[in-house]
């Protein structure tokens, strides 16, 4: 039955039957997770091959609809609640928040008043009491606290959270400069927020948009932000006559869970007058537990608090908690009034709206209160201790092993390890392990070293999949140590051979396997500030899509495909030498002039295809040495190049390398712009 008809009788029948449906199948998804491949095995653009170009004109049957969920949704799907899933920090659901989130959207309401609907409003001020008491927060931030002007929101993302309070605070400081005699342009010209060098990039993001400065301070050698550091920039900063008005802590962040030290940082802000917020988007839910409220010691220094119960509380995204001491900044931020949204009750009681950049809001609060009440405060305590626990018991596998070593203290529910060696070992091996989808890993940079972020993301995990996860990672280790190119399908658990044979999931396969051991998937997540994040082998290897790869191509070989002569900077090519950041390992920095294959040896076969380099392949082979090169130029050519920092290259067409005499053994061209390799005789960039 098509649903193209009004609600009658039997139409209501069948949309409960069909939610029947939908709900088991939910209940089967989480209860056997445990037999799907973590990580998908498709490639860009995949589904447009499985779903029709245009829209249907009339309704489809369900059943049709129904199944098309195992064949084009569910083979792109990463499974955030699988546990083998260990990357990025969790994002957990349970029955009851899904279930609060499914009355909530029938229900359909929006809270940007509280006449919009006052269940909706009401609600949230009480659960966001609720929480506040059950993380220990001061009740200066508590709608219930009548004696300040305190309260907490549901917010849609932590990043949003940082970007209001910093809104907050530039609302705040220009007031303070209102009768200064500068204009507020000036004023927030000469704005500085500060944060650590180990901040979320959304804070990053929150300066630019707010178009204010933003300072990283370098963190200690436990990557936490300390007081005598940020005094110091500060002091600097007020001498070279800018406005320092707002400090974002992080507790708990992303690379090492690192915590900055509040009871250092929270004094010189009150001093200062600087608005403190604090991010605790992960290790906020752990503050329900007693024993973990040391990490935010200090924090009744803060102006507001965040932290996602969306993450490890087991409401499922989007769920922001957002608290603030003085809600009126948000108000003189945010407040528009027009007549059509006001109301008999207005500045009686709470409108949401003047809390938020958007205008209306979602009833979130109904699933976290379904959430708080089932599992009480004792049951989300009991999660987050097991989570605690797996983590500790994973980081004892890894310091036994003499290959690996712990990169940073473990906090909380996550590990950072990598293979003791070069960078590139770590790597390799984070490549192999999310290229067999068995289990699934990020990478971050603490300090120059390249890391695996392990962290405890799923309610589901035991502690058979903690070792059955070890299992496959030292395994994988192995074969990477001793530079094993042979196939990973062997390193598999009971069940998965189990899952292979009885529950077969559609599957989109490569284009072409992958030719190198060094490509897969390469995500650095260290935020070194305002620095290009470049990644381009990985990027040609991941996406297996030839519109990409085509522009791709043209754009690191510089040429537009007809032989034509280009011009090529220096500095262009010493860009990736020239830059402070740690690359991917995939980026090849150039110290030297390579010639073309060399430079452009991390091409895959689809992209030596597409060059039509297909008759070089036989020629990848040494380094061509600086000291290798004939000069061919004349002297006249070489003083124009002096004088001019850019050589011009003419490219022959791509089959026809050789050299002058056709001998690709070594002698040079002897072409008046072209200069060549001995060895291999190809042109040198």
């Amino acid at each position: 039955m098509a649903m193209s008809k009004g609600l009658d009788g039997e139409l209501n029948l069948y949309i409960s039957e069909l939610s029947k449906e939908m709900v088991d199948y939910i209940a089967n998804y989480l209860q056997n997770i445990r037999q799907r491949r973590v990580f998908p095995n498709v490639s860009p653009g995949y589904m447009r091959t499985l779903v029709p170009e245009t829209a249907p004109q009339d309704g489809e049957q369900w059943d049709d609809i129904f199944r098309d969920v195992e064949r084009v949704i569910m083979p792109g799907i990463t499974h955030w609640q699988s546990p083998y899933m260990h990357a990025y920090f969790p994002a957990l659901n349970s029955f009851p928040s899904l279930l609060g989130d499914m009355l909530a959207d029938a229900i359909g309401c929006l809270g940007f008043t509280w006449a919009s609907s006052p269940a909706c409003t009401e609600l949230e001020t009480i659960v966001m009491d609720w929480l506040g008491k059950m993380i220990g927060l001061p009740s200066d931030f508590l709608h219930s606290n009548k004696q300040t002007m305190g309260g907490g929101v549901i917010q849609v993302t932590a990043s949003d959270c940082t970007f209001i309070a910093l809104l907050a605070a530039r609302t705040e400081i220009l007031r303070k400069f209102k009768n200064s005699g500068l204009e507020d342009m000036e004023i927030n010209s000469r704005l500085v927020a500060y944060c650590s060098d180990q901040a979320h990039s959304s804070v990053e993001k929150a300066g630019l948009i707010a178009l204010v400065k933003m300072r990283f301070i370098e963190c200690d050698d436990e990557l936490s932000m300390r007081g005598d550091a940020i005094q110091e920039v500060i002091d600097k900063d007020r001498e070279d006559g800018l406005i320092p008005f707002y400090v974002c802590a992080t507790l708990g962040t992303t690379g090492a869970c690192a915590f900055d030290n509040l009871k250092e940082l929270g004094p010189i802000c009150e001093r200062e007058g600087l608005w403190l917020h604090i991010d605790a988007a992960y290790a906020g839910t752990a503050f329900i537990c007693p024993e973990f409220r040391k990490y935010m010691e200090g924090v009744e220094y803060a102006n507001s608090f965040a932290f996602n119960p969306s993450k490890w509380m087991m409401v499922h995204f989007d769920c922001t908690a957002l608290w603030v001491k003085n809600s009126g900044a948000l108000h003189r931020t945010f407040n528009v009034d027009p007549l059509y949204l006001q109301h008999e009750n207005t500045g009686a009681a709470i409108d949401y709206m003047h809390w938020q950049i958007p205008l209306s809001k979602r009833f979130r609060s109904l699933k976290l209160w379904f959430v708080i009440r089932s599992f009480g405060v004792e049951g989300l305590q009991m999660h987050i201790r097991k989570g605690i626990r797996l983590a500790t018991k994973f980081e004892l596998l890894v310091r036994n092993d003499s290959r690996f070593e712990v990169a940073a203290k473990r906090i909380l529910g996550m590990v950072v390890f990598r293979l003791k060696g070069e960078n590139e070992l770590t790597e390799f091996l984070l490549k192999r392990l999310n290229r067999s989808g068995k289990v699934h890993m990020v990478p971050a940079l603490l300090r120059g070293k390249y890391v695996i972020r392990f962290t405890v993301t799923s309610q589901y995990t035991e502690d058979c999949d903690i070792e059955r996860d070890w299992k496959i990672i030292s395994a994988t280790a192995t074969k990477v140590l001793h530079d094993d190119e042979s196939t990973d399908e062997e390193i598999i658990s009971p069940d998965d051979e189990v899952f292979e044979k009885e529950i077969p999931i559609l599957r989109v396969p490569r284009v072409t396997p992958l030719k190198r051991k060094d490509y897969g998937i390469s995500l650095l997540l260290s935020n070194v500030p305002m620095s290009p994040k470049l990644i381009n082998g990985s990027f040609a290897a991941l996406f297996d899509n030839n519109d990409v790869i085509v522009e791709f191509a043209k754009q690191i070989t510089n040429t537009d495909f007809n032989g034509r002569p280009i011009r090529l900077s220096p500095r262009r090519r010493l860009k990736l030498k020239d830059s402070t950041k740690q690359q991917s390992l995939d980026t090849y920095k150039v110290n030297r002039p390579l010639c073309n294959r060399q430079k452009y040896g991390s091409l895959d076969s689809k992209i030596e295809e597409i060059l039509e380099l297909s008759t070089l392949n036989d020629q990848r082979n040494g380094v061509c040495d600086i000291d290798d090169i004939r000069e061919t130029d004349s002297e006249q050519n070489q003083s124009s190049e002096e004088e001019n920092p850019t050589v011009q290259v003419h490219i022959s067409p791509f089959t026809d390398f050789k050299s002058a005499n056709g001998n690709a053994s070594g002698s040079p061209v002897e072409n008046g712009t072209q200069r060549c390799c001995k060895h291999c005789g190809h042109v040198i960039d």
